[in-house]
């Protein structure tokens, strides 16, 4: 597969096999070349200012109007229902989530959707959900685009080759990839898949600030990949499936054609990916910790300065060689709400409780930290420069909103470790009053 570097960049691409396939010069001529459809697609109001003007121009054999009304789907465990159980502020924790085997239950990347939490609500455009996503088998013969926000996806488990109306990507464990607002897709596996989505309405993913850091650092723009043009013209006289998430709910329609016929496309407004392994780690060289913003790969802001809607965070392999100083996460309270997932390793704060393909929501201004057993080693330890989170890969989905669990999160899934707290109560009082 082929790629174009850069975030956000104006990228022009055509299918080799349709060479001169852009018109020259304008975007929407009387007549485009081969006989295609232009077709704008946009993410963001035409008068948005010009950093944030987000659209594309798509060349394509048929329009995307073409398809029969849409009927309600069955959602599954998808859901933006908040109020379906109780509150619960508490320290949760989920073990890793249960694949189905195929020929007990075969579910693709839509019916494997199960969300855990979020807040907010589509139809305000603005909000968050975070997803899980278990599957076993290939989307064959149908597509899902979400009318309601991004989708981040982190594949845990199992490598995705995503055809996009603007190319495919494969999308290993390690990297991540955003299918953007509209963007029709369709997901193939190659055996027992997880992962996570986080979706977030009402803004995009872009690159944080990075302030006094300066022009370098952190995720950079040229490692994110977009796809370069590659198009079908098949017919499907059974019936090809167009998925809409649109107001949390989904919705199915039917066409005879590929929705990939896109033969050409222009534009700033794409899906891309990147591989975590790139991120250029920042971390303190003299004593107590950096906060953990600047592990920041993406931010979706929020309409308040300096305070994101949500954030991914990464706690890639580092050295640690901070000074007197206890080196894993400190105990906290935050006004922020963290959801933390493990794509591989071990996280050093917690290394027996905390699987990979498991999760774990500490809420807002709930306490949480190391468990016992890491406070005690990390207190003793001799300090001497040391690799870090070596073969880990853990990340965090950080927000403002307050997040509210599933029910499926809570109950059905069966995977809520009802044992976490405990991971605390070995801690014991150190309190000396005649030692200082």
């Amino acid at each position: 597969l082929q790629y174009m570097s850069g975030f956000g960049n104006e990228h022009v691409s055509e299918d080799p096999r349709c060479p001169g396939a852009l018109p020259e010069g304008q975007n929407n001529p009387q007549v485009c070349p081969y006989g295609l459809y232009a077709e704008q697609l946009s993410g963001s109001a035409f008068t948005c200012p010009r950093p944030t003007n987000k659209r594309s121009w798509l060349y394509r054999i048929l329009p995307s109007v073409c398809h029969k009304p849409f009927k309600p789907l069955k959602e599954g465990h998808l859901t933006h229902d908040w109020d379906e159980v109780e509150p619960d502020p508490n320290q949760l924790r989920w073990k890793p989530f249960e694949i189905p085997k195929a020929p007990q239950n075969k579910l693709d990347f839509v019916s494997g959707l199960h969300t855990l939490c979020g807040a907010g609500e589509p139809r305000g455009r603005n909000g968050i959900a975070v997803h899980i996503f278990v599957c076993n088998t290939s989307m064959l013969d149908r597509c899902l685009y979400n009318s309601d926000g991004d989708f981040l996806i982190v594949p845990q488990q199992g490598k995705l080759l995503i055809t996009t109306e603007f190319g495919k990507m494969l999308v290993e464990p390690n990297e991540i990839c955003v299918i953007q607002q509209g963007m029709r897709f369709s997901v193939e596996v190659f055996g027992e898949t997880r992962g996570y989505i986080l979706e977030v309405y009402g803004a995009h993913f872009e690159l944080p600030d990075l302030g006094p850091i300066g022009a370098n650092g952190l995720a950079n723009p040229r490692d994110f990949l977009v796809p370069v043009a590659w198009y079908e013209d098949r017919h499907v006289p059974g019936g090809y499936t167009v998925i809409s998430k649109y107001q949390g709910k989904l919705f199915a329609a039917q066409q005879d054609f590929s929705p990939f016929n896109v033969v050409a496309w222009h534009g700033n407004y794409t899906p891309y990916k990147y591989q975590l392994e790139k991120f250029m780690v920042i971390n303190s060289v003299a004593f107590d910790h950096t906060d953990p913003s600047i592990f920041t790969v993406l931010t979706a802001k929020s309409t308040r300065p300096g305070v994101a809607l949500a954030d991914f965070v990464i706690f890639p392999p580092r050295w640690g060689v901070a000074n007197n100083t206890f080196r894993p996460p400190y105990y906290h309270r935050n006004c922020m709400s963290e959801f933390m997932g493990l794509i591989k390793g071990h996280y050093e704060a917690k290394e027996e409780g905390f699987q990979p393909g498991g999760a774990s929501l500490h809420s807002m201004m709930t306490p949480h930290g190391p468990d016992a057993d890491c406070f005690e080693k990390a207190s003793k330890a001799k300090l001497e420069p040391e690799r870090v989170a070596e073969g880990t890969m853990a990340f965090m989905f950080e927000s403002s909103l307050s997040l509210a669990v599933t029910k499926w999160g809570l109950q059905t899934s069966n995977c809520l470790d009802k044992n976490y707290y405990k991971c605390w109560e070995p801690l014991k009082s150190h309190f000396n009053p005649r030692c200082k």
